[in-house]
């Protein structure tokens, strides 16, 4: 696939993985994406996972024709996109990688060496030229491994981003960007926010006209909208107006209690309830939706003096992402010493910018007069 005259694709897709980094769902597969920029000099922009070896090599083979690269650039060291390293300087003697120091310490690390003999390593405002394109290198530390790099074609202005503006999915399905990459982006750089508004800052000074991810499709149109919702999504802010509810219910009273809430908002206009039975759900997507809406309620059981561990999970993974900037509502049960809303409370003590609701809806086992009461008075509060 060409981007532009001069710079090719020579990605693989994967149709066998089930679960990215041991635990993302990715049912429409993923794209390991890798470049080649043929000037007077040939740079290759990283590898790809070490399940498609042959295929990628294949890729470049037929990228380049009979010519040797000069450079390949290494962005970033996860395996999915390091792991062939060695076998591409094995394969191509006269390369030389182009890295941050970082990345070389961890190559020694991975591979059991530095390749100290044919290597530069690169920093903030570094330049490469390779004939017409003059490639400039942007750090991105913590976007989201501390050796990050990305890249900056002048010629035909393309930002080269490494992870940032991935996504879940390989790049033969056709399926919404922002749904994908938002689960990818909480999942994986949520917690990161400070350091990806660091580098969206850099980005606001250069011309950049595509932007080509290691994962997901390269962007060529409307960049703007996709630069917004990384800019929405790095500073937690709210995306959608609506309402996200979770909940655990262990024999269905809280489950009613849930549903009742989520019809009261739907009739009285609220722009949009998203309910997620946090056994059951796909708690990365779960996750996604806490940061995506605006307002998050949380119903959940007293559970051995504790709160049920489906919900316990679910506040880890909006913690260690920096969950913030959100109104909170709490529902809970207990049938003899109701304190899951104390529980809840204390996970997100170190959240910034969490107001709650004045009403807690207790439900004693089930439903009552008392409870229902409290239940329309959330209602009457999340729509405020």
């Amino acid at each position: 696939m060409n981007i532009t005259a001069d710079i090719k694709y020579v990605g693989v897709n994967d149709h066998k993985i089930d679960l990215f980094e041991g635990q993302y769902v990715v049912e429409n597969g993923m794209a390991y994406n890798s470049y080649v920029i043929n000037d007077e000099k040939i740079a290759i922009f990283d590898t790809v996972d070490a399940h498609f070896t042959d295929e990628w090599l294949a890729n470049v083979a037929e990228a380049i024709g009979e010519r040797s690269p000069d450079y390949l650039i290494v962005q970033h060291m996860e395996p999915d996109h390091s792991a062939n390293i060695a076998v591409f300087m094995e394969h191509y003697s006269s390369a030389t990688i182009v890295a941050s120091a970082k990345a070389f310490a961890m190559m020694k690390n991975f591979f059991g060496t530095d390749f100290a003999d044919r290597r530069i390593v690169v920093g903030e405002g570094d330049k490469l030229s390779l004939g017409k394109h003059e490639l400039t290198f942007v750090t991105a530390p913590m976007v989201h491994w501390p050796e990050v790099i990305m890249t900056y074609d002048s010629y035909d202005k393309v930002l080269f981003s490494a992870d940032a503006f991935g996504k879940f999915g390989a790049l033969d399905v056709e399926e919404d960007w922002a749904c994908e990459a938002r689960r990818y982006y909480i999942g994986i750089v949520g917690k990161y926010g400070a350091q990806v508004q660091a580098v969206l800052k850099k980005a606001a000074g250069l011309d950049i006209q595509k932007i080509c991810p290691l994962h997901g499709p390269v962007l060529t149109e409307n960049l703007g909208y996709y630069i917004n919702l990384y800019n929405i999504w790095s500073s937690y802010s709210v995306e959608s107006e609506g309402v996200m509810i979770a909940y655990t219910s262990v024999y269905g009273h809280t489950k009613v209690a849930v549903e009742k809430l989520a019809a009261k908002l739907e009739a009285m206009g609220c722009p949009k309830v998203v309910v997620n039975d946090l056994a059951r759900c796909d708690m990365a997507e779960a996750v996604e939706d806490a940061f995506r809406y605006g307002k998050l309620v949380l119903a959940t059981t007293t559970y051995n003096a504790d709160i049920f561990p489906f919900m316990k999970e679910f506040l880890h993974h909006l913690t260690e992402r920096n969950f913030q900037k959100r109104t909170v509502g709490i529902v809970e049960n207990g049938s003899w010493m109701p304190m899951a809303a104390k529980v809840i409370k204390k996970h997100l003590e170190q959240s910034k910018e969490i107001t709650y609701l004045p009403t807690t809806v207790t439900i004693q086992s089930a439903l009552n007069e008392t409870s229902e009461a409290q239940l329309e008075q959330l209602a009457q509060e999340l729509m405020a």
